[in-house]
């Protein structure tokens, strides 16, 4: 249970308050002690006490034997999609919300894959070479809420259009490991395949590059505005000044131009993984 602690912003905390009331109020109403409680779910009572005062997010199965359990009908076990949200960072919830609003994702990047490109060990290399190191399930959390960001890349109800542009240092940059690098390249070559995903490669022999000041990325939205994200050292972002989006669109499209075309990009790919 360690990777579900709760989160510490407003949000988070509002959340786990109202559904630490609730599951308290259903297991005081049966009459159970928190030791006795535990025992009916399959925990322990100091779980169940972190529970019940907000210090610890109950996984889905906890609400769903507790829900069995207290007789709820449904009414506890109601609220994992609640505590889902609340599992990760707030930035990582607010990036989630702004790419799910999307109808175009525009991304930029110098350092590392983007993570909506990520695989599972790769963001985890990332996200643990963070100095100074993050406990293991803080790197747990983060990994879990990158990868759950990823269903909208190929939700098959909805399909926003994404365009991505790696720089080639981010393809032979072996974070990780060889092989861990290898099943990044073939998770480009995947979703590069995708009718809504558009994966463009800048060469390091390009002598012009428009991208040296660094990752960002334009996410145009349902009701017709833009907005810029940009994430550095200890700082994450969200650009709404109109001079400065100007700024990053002319870059992006500059940056797009230099890039070798999809075609091309997806075959310099399939030529970096057989050197890998």
């Amino acid at each position: 249970m360690d990777d579900w602690d709760a989160g510490t912003d407003d949000e988070a905390g509002a959340v786990m308050k109202a559904v630490a009331r609730q599951v308290k109020l259903w297991r005081e109403a049966a009459g159970l002690t928190q030791a006795e409680f535990g025992t009916a779910i399959g925990y322990g009572e100091e779980l169940v006490s972190s529970v019940e005062r907000g210090r610890r997010i109950p996984r889905p199965e906890f609400l769903d034997r507790a829900d069995e359990v207290l007789g709820a009908s449904g009414r506890l076990a109601a609220l994992k999609t609640d505590v889902a949200e609340v599992r990760y960072p707030k930035k990582v919830r607010d990036l989630k919300k702004l790419e799910s609003d999307s109808v175009e994702l525009c991304a930029y990047n110098n350092s590392v894959i983007h993570g909506l490109l990520q695989t599972d060990d790769y963001a985890r290399s990332v996200i643990g070479n963070r100095q100074p190191p993050f406990p293991e399930n803080e790197v747990e959390r983060r990994v879990a809420g990158r990868l759950d960001r990823q269903g909208i890349v190929s939700n098959a109800s909805r399909l926003p259009v994404f365009s991505f542009v790696q720089c080639e240092a981010t393809l032979r940059r072996c974070i990780g490991g060889t092989m861990v690098l290898r099943g990044q390249l073939e998770r480009l070559l995947e979703v590069g395949q995708l009718p809504n995903v558009t994966i463009q490669v800048l060469p390091l022999s390009r002598e012009d590059n428009s991208g040296l000041e660094g990752p960002f990325q334009l996410l145009r939205l349902k009701n017709g505005s833009t907005v810029g994200h940009n994430e550095s050292q200890l700082i994450s972002r969200v650009i709404s000044n109109h001079k400065e989006l100007q700024i990053l669109e002319m870059r992006y499209g500059i940056i797009r131009a230099q890039a070798l075309t999809p075609r091309e990009s997806l075959a310099f790919i399939e030529k970096v993984r057989g050197e890998t």
